[in-house]
């Protein structure tokens, strides 16, 4: 776990810096004993939203692009099928 003191500014803000890499937005909640808790978040365009909300389509849809042409294709696996070169 990473403990870092920081110190608001004028207008009460902190800084984040490299913390906050990758990540849109925090949901914030503050504990009963006055603890502020950051859980980062990372926004996903609305076209990308099935992926993660419907689990099942998307296995359904995978599934479905199986052939027997790639179903052992080696850049899906790495297990050897004979083919390679050693």
């Amino acid at each position: 776990m990473l403990q870092k003191f920081v110190r608001p500014d004028s207008k009460g803000r902190i800084t984040l810096g490299h913390l906050a890499d990758g990540i849109s937005g925090y949901a914030l909640t503050q504990t009963n004993d006055r603890k502020i808790i950051l859980e980062p978040y990372t926004e996903i365009p609305v076209n990308e939203k099935w992926l993660f909300s419907n689990k099942k389509d998307l296995l359904k849809t995978l599934v479905s692009k199986i052939t027997p042409e790639n179903k052992h294709n080696p850049l899906l696996d790495d297990q050897p099928h004979g083919k390679e070169e050693w």
